[in-house]
């Protein structure tokens, strides 16, 4: 697995190299937006991003909605930037994961691991779901499609909504939701969920098909 770090900091950027490489993952180094903008728009695009907002060239945060404009590849956001509004509109424009520096390098590959397993788990061949109307979704392809056009997800995105759909009707926990999706027990990471389904009920066009229940979680209703 090929992970792209970006990033300006030297000392920050040398301990990610050592750590990940330990753990058997092909790294590669960039320390600019640019750089990061060419590394991913060519045929040998990296599996996933570990991205820093403060760049030298451009904010972390444009490179990361131009990244979603053209590819899904899962992206992890290290920050100094602690304050909840950065976190969110980071998630809102398509990052998987936040991390506020300084962090431990122990937690960011359990992030990481958590992603991969996500988007190894949305890869399988699942045996045809419910009728969702004029919604599909594809596992084994990881695609969504509502009324025959493509919806682009990010892969936790995918994932949420192949979770909340997979049993229409039914009331999420948002513990359930956080533990089976983020594979997490933390239930501080609720504003990344909310952030997430934000983003996918503006993807889908209508808030209906993702209904909140006041105290409890949420609840996937098809529309016709």
């Amino acid at each position: 697995m090929r992970i792209l770090i970006v990033e300006d900091d030297p000392s920050i950027a040398d301990g990610m190299i050592d750590a990940l490489g330990s753990a058997n993952y092909d790294v590669e180094h960039v320390s600019t937006g640019a750089a990061c903008l060419d590394a991913t728009s060519g045929a040998t695009s990296p599996d996933l991003i570990v991205l820093d907002l403060g760049l030298p060239d451009m904010d972390g945060t444009d490179v990361c909605r131009r990244i979603r404009e053209t590819s899904s590849v899962p992206i992890v956001i290290v920050s100094a930037r602690s304050e909840e509004l950065d976190r969110v509109l980071a998630l809102e424009l398509g990052a998987d994961d936040y991390l506020v520096k300084p962090f431990g390098l122990r937690e960011l590959l359990a992030r990481i691991r958590a992603i991969v397993r996500r988007t190894a788990v949305t890869g399988k061949t699942e045996p045809d779901g419910p009728d969702l109307g004029p919604l599909v979704i594809d596992t084994r392809a990881q695609r969504v499609s509502l009324a025959g056009s493509e919806l682009h997800l990010t892969p936790t995105e995918f994932e949420l909504l192949r979770y909340l759909a997979s049993d229409p009707g039914a009331v999420r926990r948002r513990s359930d939701i956080l533990r089976d999706v983020w594979h997490t027990e933390w239930y501080g990471a609720t504003k990344t969920l909310d952030a997430h389904i934000a983003a996918v009920r503006r993807k889908l066009g209508d808030p209906r098909w993702i209904e909140s229940v006041r105290g409890v979680g949420f609840r996937f209703e098809v529309r016709g």
